[in-house]
């Protein structure tokens, strides 16, 4: 099995309208991904040594962070808005190989950093707020 090369992720927001529309507010040159499913404990006396876990029950969560530079000074306002207001938004993550992950997420982190003679760098992190829907 070939590997895959970690190239730009492309994130995009919604506008909250019906149908939703997406604009591109950044790229990720950085990403990192975590899927998790919070499997329930189903473990009793009658056990025995052994742990249960209850299958098809449990809490999925998705959070992806990553860095990268803004497009424009518009997308980083917008960024910048959403981490202050704390607000979960509808969000896209569109990948290189056209896979894409879309729901609500909220930013959990915001980072900006930069030198005087270089581009300006951001840091996100957003954690999913509800169902999230995977395309490929």
């Amino acid at each position: 099995m070939p590997s895959q090369n970690g190239t730009l992720v492309l994130i995009k927001a919604g506008n909250g309208g019906g149908p939703e529309t997406f604009t591109t507010i950044g790229g990720l040159r950085t990403s990192d991904i975590v899927l998790n499913h919070h499997a329930l404990d189903a473990t009793n006396i009658e056990s025995g040594q052994w742990r249960e876990l209850l299958g098809g029950s449990g809490i999925l969560s998705f959070e992806i962070s990553g860095s990268g530079l803004f497009t424009n000074s518009a997308s980083e306002e917008t960024v910048r808005g959403y981490a202050f207001a704390g607000t979960a938004n509808n969000y896209q993550f569109v990948f290189a190989n056209g896979d894409s992950v879309t729901g609500p997420f909220i930013i959990i982190s915001y980072h900006r950093s930069g030198n005087h003679d270089g581009e300006e760098i951001y840091a996100l992190t957003l954690a999913s707020a509800g169902a999230i829907t995977f395309a490929s």
